[in-house]
């Protein structure tokens, strides 16, 4: 969805159909857009709101708040917006009980496609990929500080780069030589130094290094398990939680999270009675996925996945 804002936001919500029925929403209810962006999924949670609903937005990207203030101000004094991470919802709304709660992870579609913030590997710009411009660390950091064990750690693991100990051997190579200041530098760096040997089926050499020093930057993944268990402890009986991940790390960890909270019991499993005391909290459903419909319409949908818990 398009919204005139101080910055040009564009933003198709993805599995929009999928995330609205499953949160079921209620009119007089209280939700949670934890990642609000350019306000695509706000919008249709509080087009179903009536006057005694409410919707608190989250977005720690003071532009994404900007653009959702804009595309949600028709709705007046039942949404409100938090500039924050998401990880601080329950301090946030300390005491506030929710029907329900959305997480869409990962960048947004305006992030990576405003060559200024310096998420994408395809344009040249300064290298950043700061979520929040309020944020000390930015990819500079990462490039041109980090130890080569350091860089090499974060490619495997946020990366899942097979080429990580090259790749990053490469970078502080040339960093000796001279700073890697932008984007159009960091990636041909690593055409040059992988791009004969990288399978074509992979995509884009750069790909998953952006990736990695993106997480890296935003502390992207550890965050997630803490906010999940918030807000559930949040939710009220029956309340949903749905979450929409894009990339095999994050759906793992969200995976994870809804198993642990659906099973409830930690006792060993050799124990013949449960001492721990503790009970499920949650059920879960398996992962939504787009239609082919959607895919062709909003290509980068084709790898997101939509998790949903109900509170027990």
């Amino acid at each position: 969805m398009d919204c005139d804002s101080p910055v040009s936001f564009h933003h198709i919500p993805v599995l929009a159909d999928e995330v609205i029925s499953a949160l079921c929403i209620k009119p007089d209810g209280v939700y949670v857009d934890c990642t609000a962006g350019g306000g695509g999924h706000s919008y249709l949670i509080a087009s179903r709101l009536s006057p005694k609903g409410r919707l608190f937005c989250f977005d720690r990207d003071p532009e994404a708040i900007v653009a959702s203030q804009n595309r949600l101000s028709q709705f007046g004094e039942k949404v409100s917006f938090i500039c924050s991470n998401f990880c601080n919802v329950g301090s946030e709304l300390h005491g506030v009980k929710i029907d329900g709660a959305l997480i869409d992870l990962g960048v947004s579609s305006y992030q990576l496609d405003n060559p200024s913030r310096g998420f994408s590997y395809m344009n040249d710009a300064p290298l950043d990929m700061r979520m929040s411009q309020n944020d000390q660390l930015s990819a500079y950091d990462v490039v041109n500080e980090y130890p080569v064990e350091e860089l090499i750690r974060i490619l495997r693991e946020y990366g899942e780069e097979k080429f990580a100990v090259k790749i990053a051997s490469q970078i502080v190579r040339n960093r000796l030589l001279s700073p890697i200041r932008t984007t159009g530098q960091l990636s041909k760096l690593i055409i040059d130094t992988v791009g004969p040997a990288y399978p074509r089926e992979a995509g884009h050499p750069a790909k998953r290094t952006f990736q990695a020093i993106r997480i890296e930057v935003n502390g992207e993944l550890s965050v997630i398990a803490p906010t999940l268990e918030s807000l559930v402890s949040m939710l009220v009986p029956g309340g949903k939680l749905a979450v929409i991940t894009f990339h095999s790390l994050e759906d793992r960890i969200v995976k994870q999270t809804f198993a642990k909270l659906a099973k409830g019991c930690t006792c060993p499993p050799k124990l013949p009675v449960c001492v721990c005391g503790k009970h499920p909290v949650i059920s879960a459903t398996k992962p939504i996925t787009p239609s082919a419909d959607e895919i062709v319409a909003n290509p980068r949908s084709k790898s997101a996945k939509l998790r949903v818990a109900e509170k027990l």
